[in-house]
């Protein structure tokens, strides 16, 4: 038979279908505390990663969500001074999240939170790695100058064209990136000062 005449069907279970509109990303607001949106920015931030995949990581933690939400279950002990903020987070997440405050008469923003706050203590664990980034970070900064002050001697010394002042120009050159790299990355981190 001829490759041509080969004609290939998928089929999808309704299980695989499913799955696939779990993925599906969609956008939904919560009324949520500054200091918990500025929480989950600041951390997504740090770690390098999107928000959404932080919020899908907190919502999908089933048991930490019933905990939350048999310890509220019918209040809203949340303060008034909330504000609407609207996230994108994957359709199964959602799911997830209305089912379990149907099933514990518990608001959405209640069990969102409280997710949220657990979350803290990696933000402090960060801010205090921000604070040790810093300290090493200046060290590094008088490791660099003290390279610079030794390679201007080495081309008095030696002259410009030398090897030896050739490969620590080299190796300066390569930390001077290294070193802008990270103020960057310290620069991107000065948002936990304050948190």
């Amino acid at each position: 038979m001829k490759e041509s005449n080969l004609l290939i069907r998928l089929q999808f279970s309704d299980g695989a279908s499913l799955g696939l509109r779990g993925h599906q990303s969609v956008r939904t607001t919560f009324k949520l505390s500054e200091r918990c949106i500025n929480a989950l920015s600041i951390l997504a931030g740090q770690m390098g990663i999107k928000q959404k995949s932080l919020f899908d990581h907190l919502v999908d933690d089933a048991q930490a969500l019933e905990t939350i939400a048999r310890e509220y279950g019918g209040s809203n002990p949340l303060k008034s001074n909330r504000v609407p903020k609207t996230y994108v987070i994957s359709r199964r997440s959602l799911d997830h999240l209305e089912e379990i405050s149907a099933r514990y008469n518990t608001p959405r923003d209640v069990l969102v939170e409280y997710s949220i706050e657990r979350i803290l203590p990696l933000l402090e664990q960060e801010k205090e790695k921000h604070t040790r980034r810093k300290d090493i970070f200046a060290a590094l900064t008088d490791q660099l100058k003290d390279s610079l002050l030794l390679l201007e001697k080495a081309e008095r010394e030696l002259g410009e064209e030398d090897p030896l002042v050739l490969e620590m120009r080299s190796i300066v050159r390569t930390s001077g990136a290294g070193f802008k790299r990270i103020l960057s990355f310290i620069e991107k981190g000065k948002r936990i000062e304050d948190f």
